[in-house]
């Protein structure tokens, strides 16, 4: 499951819950991005408390794990690229990728889709309103899409920097572990 986490919240816990659950996936590896390409705004925190904050939001979990791949190489972060290294150093998984379901239309701009559909299945994590035109994508990638729900939860990493910047309360919207580290390091504020 890979993301910037500029904060990790809760909505990515329950997604990546939900994925493993109904999957029923041996673990899922946390990669947060170092750059990721779709993204017009600048990253907030830096990567090591980025990465910090992963762990402190994992840490609790059986089957969590986090993967630091994407940050050890301070470039722009293709999807392809990380799963090339990953598949190389562990040649006997098999790898699948958890997005949310609004990210699903954009795959056919993915870097090198056309490789990266021949090395994962992408779970896409569907809340009760997103809407997908199945129709509209490539059947080549539709194919490599399962798809799992998970409970509505409106909660974004932009929403609760802009909390913090009011001076707002980010308890309940990040793991407890998160929350201290924001307020201990000082992230986010204005």
């Amino acid at each position: 499951m890979g993301g910037t986490f500029d904060p990790p919240h809760l909505g990515h816990l329950i997604a990546a819950q939900s994925a493993w659950e109904q999957m029923e996936l041996d673990e899922v590896w946390f990669l947060p991005t170092y750059h990721p390409p779709h993204k017009n705004h600048q990253v907030v925190a830096t990567a090591n408390q980025r990465l910090q904050m992963v762990k402190c939001c994992t840490v609790d979990h059986p089957a969590f794990r986090v993967c630091d791949v994407e940050l050890k190489t301070r470039e722009t972060s293709y999807t392809i690229k990380t799963m090339e290294q990953l598949q190389a150093q562990y040649p006997a998984y098999e790898f699948y990728f958890i997005i949310g379901a609004d990210m699903i239309m954009y795959l056919p701009q993915w870097f090198e889709i056309e490789k990266l559909i021949n090395m994962v299945t992408f779970v896409g994590v569907k809340r009760s309103s997103t809407v997908i035109d199945w129709d509209a994508l490539p059947p080549e990638i539709a194919k490599k899409v399962t798809m799992v729900s998970m409970p509505s939860i409106d909660i974004s990493s932009t929403a609760i920097r802009e909390r913090l910047k009011r001076g707002q309360s980010i308890q309940y919207y990040v793991h407890a572990g998160v929350n201290e580290y924001v307020k201990g390091n000082h992230i986010y504020e204005s």
